[in-house]
């Protein structure tokens, strides 16, 4: 199986699994699972989020999914428990389909690192 046919096996395995968790069926789209995941990070489950805070949510997840790849660094955690990153590289410039191909590569690397998927 070529590397592109797995991670398209393996990315439908965990949109399955998470839209099943958390949208009732409904099928989340790749910036809901990056939402998701910056929850995650940050660990405040049962917190209703204004909109500038979903915004850095995603931020969050953007930089540590890219961490494995050496885009970003964790720095550290502010008073009130947000994580914080440095840019280590820049990313190189992207068509909107190669983006989305690093995203969902990245997503799928840290639900196999997290056990939710094989």
């Amino acid at each position: 199986m070529s590397r592109d046919e797995q991670l398209k096996e393996r990315w439908q395995q965990l949109v399955t699994i998470l839209s099943d968790r958390f949208a009732d069926g409904d099928t989340l789209d790749l910036d809901a699972i990056i939402y998701l995941i910056g929850v995650q990070e940050l660990g405040q489950f049962n917190k209703k989020f204004k909109k500038d805070e979903k915004v850095n949510l995603m931020h969050i997840a953007i930089c540590r999914l890219l961490e494995p790849y050496g885009y970003y660094e964790f720095e550290l955690f502010d008073e009130d428990g947000w994580p914080h990153y440095r840019v280590k590289e820049e990313l190189p410039p992207l068509k909107a389909g190669e983006q989305s191909v690093l995203m969902k590569g990245a997503i799928v690397d840290y639900f196999l690192e997290k056990g939710l998927i094989k």
